[in-house]
């Protein structure tokens, strides 16, 4: 599969998987609370994506840091390319469907590395 011809989509884990999920890649570094594993119809689990702890509890999803946060995940992805390799190298499909818990549908780390993925960094 050509990285350039990926589609990819965001989706929250506690929507319904949809065939048109492609391949479903849980991004959070932890499972998320409530959520059955074999009904959840993840692909992946790439919790090494996920931006570092110190990180994610300083942004605490509040959308006035949201620029600040880009920056420094983008920052600890370009210091990581192995997760991002992984990602490109276990997809079998597209469509890829990253899936996040964040209850912030716009301001969370699978928005931002998504971003990232398309280039828009």
């Amino acid at each position: 599969m050509n990285y350039n011809e990926v589609t990819l989509h965001l989706k929250s884990i506690y929507d319904e998987p949809d065939p048109t999920d492609g391949f479903r890649v849980l991004v959070d570094r932890l499972w998320p609370g409530g959520v059955n594993k074999e009904e959840a119809h993840v692909d992946l689990w790439l919790g090494g994506i996920a931006p570092s702890p110190g990180l994610r509890k300083w942004f605490d999803h509040e959308p006035t840091r949201w620029d600040e946060f880009l920056d420094r995940y983008f920052a600890e992805l370009d210091d990581n390319p192995q997760a991002v390799t992984e990602l490109f190298q276990k997809a079998t499909t597209s469509p890829i469907t990253l899936l996040f818990a964040a209850k912030d549908e716009r301001h969370n780390h699978a928005a931002a590395l998504k971003l990232y993925l398309e280039g828009d960094s």
